[in-house]
């Protein structure tokens, strides 16, 4: 365990079980140079403890590069909850859940994710205040949408000449709470729309509401387009799939996208840009981090900014150095993170 944690650079590793609600929790401390420990909490049936360690190991390092590169006074952290196969109560689950992150003593703060959500984090306030996506403080998907749209303009500027977005064609997969929101401000932009999802209604509603071009799951990777905004499940970037890409750009919402770090070097290699993922959606962590410490709409609103200058800053490192943007991001992030 103690190898796992250094190789992944890790500064703690907290685990708590409770019989009575069948609890089995994991909370990983990545960083905390930059300020208290913050990251979602995943409520999903992992196949065995090593599985939920793995996971939670490598989400808190994510957050505390997201963290650092948007600017935040926070380090990253991550939970998980083992879901067990059947829960008497789910509220009383996540209540002793919340007392288990009240005996860090606020060095973690936990967040809505997969398989959680607000009704959750409100449990979980209700024995400690280390906490933040309740359902008073709302949803961060709208901030997160914002800034991978400022995020595209900064990309197809770097990439395209233009941050002018007319008659622009945008290939979007997934449209999710995220998704969906980001595909109606490109529409707004004058960008042309093409979209898949597994859920054929939320395609149908892009049509309809958006003059999208439905497009099949499988199809989608290999359209032309002029920018790839995945906003769907992580690892969708492969040897195989990148080979097939026939954009300018990739610029989207999804975690996770490259399914090995070295992708990145295969999409430099085909001169295709990409907006490292944990730099471009880092608009949903700015809102509930900066929601968290009272920070007002319009404060938070004017943080997202940060998001297309540091994009910026990263295509202009890539170019001058001949790098990845993802490698040129984890060196900046390493260098705020460790000196």
């Amino acid at each position: 365990m103690f190898a796992l944690m250094e190789t992944a650079r890790l500064e703690s590793l907290h685990f708590a079980v409770d019989p009575l609600t069948g609890l089995q929790a994991i909370i990983a401390i990545h960083n905390s140079r930059l300020g208290p420990a913050l990251g979602g909490c995943r409520y999903l049936p992992y196949a065995d403890t090593r599985s939920a360690i793995d996971d939670v190991l490598r989400l808190a390092k994510g957050m505390s590069y997201k963290a650092a590169l948007a600017g935040l006074q926070q380090g990253g952290g991550k939970a998980v909850i083992i879901r067990p196969a059947h829960v008497e109560n789910r509220g009383a689950l996540f209540e002793a859940f919340g007392r288990f992150i009240e005996t860090l003593n606020g060095h973690y703060i936990t967040a809505m994710d997969s398989g959680t959500s607000s009704v959750d984090m409100d449990c979980i306030a209700q024995h400690t205040q280390h906490v933040t996506s309740t359902t008073a403080e709302g949803d961060p998907s709208p901030h997160t949408a914002m800034g991978v749209f400022a995020g595209i303009r900064a990309t197809a500027l770097a990439r395209l000449g233009s941050d002018n977005l007319e008659g622009l064609r945008v290939a979007i997969q997934g449209l999710g709470n995220v998704g969906y929101a980001l595909a109606e401000q490109l529409h707004a932009a004058g960008a042309e729309l093409l979209v898949s999802d597994l859920d054929h209604n939320r395609v149908q509603r892009a049509v309809v509401q958006l003059g999208a071009r439905p497009v099949a799951n499988e199809a989608l990777l290999a359209i032309p387009c002029d920018i790839l905004a995945p906003c769907g499940l992580g690892g969708v970037l492969s040897a195989t799939t990148v080979s097939q890409l026939r954009c300018s750009a990739v610029a989207g919402a999804a975690n996770n996208q490259l399914a090995s770090a070295d992708i990145s070097d295969n999409l430099q290699a085909r001169g295709i840009l990409y907006a490292p993922d944990y730099v471009i959606n880092a608009g949903g962590l700015i809102y509930v981090a900066l929601k968290h410490r009272g920070k007002s709409l319009v404060a938070i609103t004017a943080h997202l900014t940060q998001i297309s200058r540091r994009l910026t800053e990263i295509f202009g490192h890539a170019q001058a150095d001949k790098r990845s943007p993802a490698r040129v991001a984890d060196a900046i992030a390493e260098r705020l993170l460790y000196g």
